[in-house]
């Protein structure tokens, strides 16, 4: 089974509680048991982090090749605008990554519409509430299948 890391940034893990006019009422854990459902469905493994704290999202995403991961879904968060770190960990990887957003950033405040991530990113989801991630996840799969047509080894 194909192993997919989703990796969230600050404040994610107030979903539900913040701005709902801009994220909605569902939870992160709820997010991520509909993306662990989804992933199963297509023959992926889902498997979530979140964290407020940069050093922990670059050490997370430098540990996915790794730790068996074939491609990361990020939703940088607050660090989409400002962390070259977090943007060279993607590149540095060789990693498809995927770049999300629940909000569509492009509407909003003129800092959030600049994006250090998505020059690398494989593909890009703004503006569809949580259903992006399913999207990116769908995505994920689709060009997974195009590196390796056969599933690969472990399938």
């Amino acid at each position: 089974m194909r192993k997919i890391l989703i990796v969230q940034g600050p404040n994610l893990n107030l979903l539900g509680n913040r701005e709902r006019q801009y994220y909605g009422s569902a939870s992160l854990d709820e997010v991520h048991a509909e993306l662990r459902e989804r992933g199963g469905q297509e023959g992926l493994e889902v498997v979530a982090f979140q964290s407020n704290h940069e050093g922990d999202i670059v050490d997370t995403i430098q540990g996915a090749p790794g730790n068996g991961f074939e491609a990361i879904i990020i939703n940088p968060a607050a660090y989409t605008h400002t962390s070259v770190a977090i943007r060279d960990a993607l590149t540095a990887v060789g990693l498809p990554y995927f770049e999300v957003h629940i909000s569509n950033i492009q509407s909003r405040e003129d800092f959030r519409r600049r994006s250090l991530v998505s020059e690398g990113a494989s593909g890009i989801v703004s503006g569809f509430g949580p259903f992006g991630y399913t999207l990116a996840l769908l995505g994920a799969a689709q060009i997974l299948d195009k590196i390796h047509p056969t599933g690969g080894e472990d399938c």
